[in-house]
């Protein structure tokens, strides 16, 4: 089975042993955040290889000599809040995902940016002994080592099994909001959602997931910057969207660690100057 992840615009690109070896074609062709740290100035099948080639030759994602020491990619990237929140105490442990190992359970911030820093929306991916054994020996419960599962509905009863009370999951699907809501009462925990990878979302499955979530990203997504009402905002281009005060709370906490200089405002929200947005949205 090969890995396969989705990145510039929701570009599906395959990876097997260590090479990528199919491209799609991006949804998008400019977005501010590759402009900015890559200097792509539009979005194209090659220019999607081209960075996923990077990150197998800088990250070794996709590879036994994946590392986890990459640091703070952006200044609110899901990753970046998670490690965050963990460091502050404000969670106790996380359910993300990492290619070669699927879903994982973590409560070292360290572990929690290692894997996300360069991560886009993984569709799937296949073990790889190496980085499971790199995840565990961090501090990370790997839930399904066998097939490297994506499950994060699973991941979240694991946790709760494992003692945990407030925990942060990132997610991609609406059927998971639910799912996972329902069990934050069953369990009686306190649970953070944070939705990423959203591009080209539905307008119905917006609603659903945006009505589920404390964090939402904007992606390169029209259809959340229609239907958003945030409570706080931070980023103006691809930006992060607190949508409750638990997710509030999440972001301003990690204002606290952002070196640039930061504006604190109050406005109506969303702000979303038309010529810094990912074109065209989806």
């Amino acid at each position: 089975m090969p890995h396969i992840m989705e990145l510039f615009g929701r570009t599906r690109v395959v990876v097997k042993d260590g090479k990528v070896v199919e491209v799609g074609e991006p949804v998008a062709e400019w977005c501010p955040v590759f402009s900015k740290f890559a200097g792509v100035s539009k979005l194209t099948a090659e220019e999607a290889r081209k960075n996923m080639e990077y990150r197998i030759r800088e990250l070794g994602m996709f590879t036994p000599e994946r590392r986890f020491d990459y640091g703070v990619f952006v200044n609110f990237g899901a990753s970046e809040i998670m490690m965050t929140a963990l460091s502050r105490g404000l969670i106790d442990t996380t359910v993300t995902v990492c290619d070669g190992a699927g879903t994982v359970i973590t409560s070292n911030p360290a572990l929690v940016q290692g894997m996300g820093a360069l991560m886009s929306g993984l569709i799937e991916t296949e073990p790889i002994p190496e980085i499971i054994a790199g995840v565990e020996a961090r501090g990370g419960i790997v839930l399904d080592k066998e097939r490297a599962g994506i499950n994060q509905v699973e991941g979240l009863k694991k946790a709760c099994e494992s003692g945990y009370k407030n925990i942060a999951v990132s997610i991609v699907a609406p059927e998971d909001a639910r799912k996972l809501r329902a069990l934050e009462k069953d369990y009686n925990i306190s649970l953070i959602l944070i939705g990423v990878h959203l591009t080209g979302i539905q307008r119905m499955e917006a609603r659903e997931l945006i009505g589920a979530m404390d964090i939402v990203t904007g992606c390169a997504s029209r259809t959340v910057r229609d239907i958003v009402k945030p409570i706080l905002q931070v980023g103006t281009s691809v930006p992060m969207f607190a949508i409750t005060q638990k997710g509030k709370e999440l972001l301003c906490e990690r204002a606290k660690e952002v070196d640039s200089p930061i504006l604190v405002n109050t406005m109506r929200l969303p702000v979303l100057p038309e010529h810094k947005q990912p074109r065209p949205l989806g």
